[in-house]
């Protein structure tokens, strides 16, 4: 009974929690959110009650933890791709009113040059208007209460004011207060020496437009683009998100200042990564083969040597190779200077700056290529190289005709997965060169050296305008990209899909 009471009891105690999340959520107008973990707790309870279910309880977390962290970004990924979603429209339609009818301003026809006095019984205000003079009851600065009414008066207030460097101490209470007249309307801090009325900067009208009290301009609501806008398109922020269909797929696409920094870095990122899995292969491969060498004396101080740049973090190997190719301080500048008179431009060369990229990073990736390779040497048998030597054939037959057909079998899958995974280097690209130089004319942040990993990024949370949704469409991109190398790769290790 007592094991009974314990199971629903902590079930109960456990839904509970998650209802008051969802109920959180939804507060919050979250409503993707608590959708989700409306759908997940649901599925929780069928499964963990219904008896039927009974087998699926136990991969249940594997499954739920694949739908938050993988299939729910991915499908919010993609659904924010048909959206305006950005820095300027970040907001629903409603909190963007709530937004612009909140916000006020200080008249300048209802302004009150003032006086402050220190009594026995608090501080007094004196208000010097045009038609009327207003004083306040005495106030304690500092407390929670903000709100005190003013009233006409003619009579300045017993004592000498306060000096404007006691003011300037006072400053910060000063601005909280707010001096109430008989006729309700409300009196802030204006400056140092004045205060002034407070009105309602818009005005909200039955057909949802916004009229500025200010200026007297009146605002539409455009739902094609998330913005306010006057007669003569001027826009007002914040805007709300909208729904606009293909536009950031079109735009990658159509518009030239984007389609021609995407495809310049899309081809690079494929030749990127396309180079660097060709050159850790070549480099791995040739290293594999000399520490197989019989030759070859101390192979364990040499194995040891070759497989410690895949043992430093590679943060720290991309810092310090930073530091090494510096264009004015830089050893490796120093010594081509010496050498050969030359001081390379690494960063600001696009050139220079892909090819140091390649170089640090085959120095990242050949000890993994090479401990590949001197597994799958060890399963060649040795009588093929005895045959092939009494042929007469060298190493480089033996290794074009012997080594490669042998070994690139079963390496294709593990080189389609590094070339996925150099696909979306974000962390090098971002450590050494920030994705500089830029490429000029680009209406988006895009650097010739920017994968498009590096390139989504910047163009998500770099770019004044923070364009979310067309980094989703992006990203999307992306994703298609390395799911069908993921595809291939499953292919060739013959995994059923």
């Amino acid at each position: 009974m007592t094991r009974v009471f314990l199971k629903w009891g902590t079930l109960a105690a456990l839904l509970i929690a998650a209802l008051y999340l969802i109920l959180a959520l939804y507060a919050q107008r979250e409503f993707v959110f608590a959708m989700l973990f409306l759908v997940l707790t649901a599925s929780a309870v069928a499964v963990f009650v219904s008896r039927k279910l009974y087998a699926h309880r136990y991969i249940f977390p594997a499954v739920a933890g694949m739908g938050v962290f993988v299939i729910f970004p991915l499908m919010y990924t993609v659904g924010i791709g048909f959206t305006n979603y950005s820095a300027s429209n970040l907001l629903s339609f409603d909190q963007v009113k709530e937004n612009l009818l909140g916000r006020t301003y200080q008249s300048e026809s209802v302004r009150y040059d003032y006086q402050l006095f220190q009594t026995d019984q608090g501080y007094v205000l004196y208000l010097d208007g045009v038609h009327q003079d207003l004083v306040s009851p005495p106030i304690e600065l500092g407390t929670e209460e903000s709100r005190f009414p003013v009233l006409p008066s003619a009579d300045l207030p017993e004592g000498e004011p306060l000096a404007i460097r006691d003011i300037i101490q006072l400053r910060s209470d000063l601005s909280k207060l707010k001096l109430v007249t008989e006729d309700g309307r409300e009196l802030s801090l204006a400056s140092l020496r004045s205060f002034a009325a407070i009105n309602s900067r818009f005005t909200l009208h039955d057909n949802e437009t916004l009229t500025n009290n200010e200026t007297g301009v009146t605002y539409f609501p455009d739902h094609e683009t998330g913005f306010y806008r006057d007669a003569d398109g001027n826009a007002i922020s914040p805007g709300w998100t909208v729904n606009i269909g293909w536009d950031n797929y079109l735009k990658v696409v159509s518009d030239p200042s984007i389609r021609g920094p995407f495809l310049q870095i899309f081809v690079w990122t494929l030749s990127f990564a396309l180079a660097t899995v060709v050159f850790t292969l070549a480099l791995g491969l040739v290293l594999a083969n000399l520490l197989q060498w019989d030759q070859i004396r101390g192979k364990g101080f040499y194995r040891t040597m070759l497989i410690l740049p895949y043992a430093v973090p590679a943060f720290i190997s991309i810092l310090v190779f930073k530091g090494l190719f510096n264009q004015n301080f830089g050893e490796i500048n120093l010594v081509l200077e010496g050498l050969f008179g030359v001081r390379p431009d690494w960063f600001s060369d696009p050139a220079l700056a892909r090819s140091m990229i390649l170089i640090v990073n085959t120095w990242l990736g050949y000890p993994y290529m090479m401990l590949l390779c001197m597994g799958l040497l060890q399963a060649i048998p040795r009588d093929l190289y005895e045959a092939s030597a009494m042929d007469g054939a060298g190493p480089i037959s033996n290794l074009f005709n012997i080594t490669l057909p042998l070994i690139i079998k079963p390496l294709t899958p593990l080189l389609i997965a590094s070339f996925a995974f150099n696909f979306n280097n974000f962390v090098l690209i971002a450590l050494l060169t920030g994705g500089a130089p830029d490429i000029i004319g680009a209406s988006t942040p895009a650097g010739t050296t920017d994968l498009l990993v590096s390139y989504t990024y910047r163009i998500a949370f770099q770019d004044s305008g923070q364009n979310f949704g067309l980094a989703a469409a992006i990203a999307t991109a992306i994703f298609l990209v390395v799911g069908a190398l993921s595809l291939i790769n499953l292919k060739l290790s013959k995994v059923k899909v």
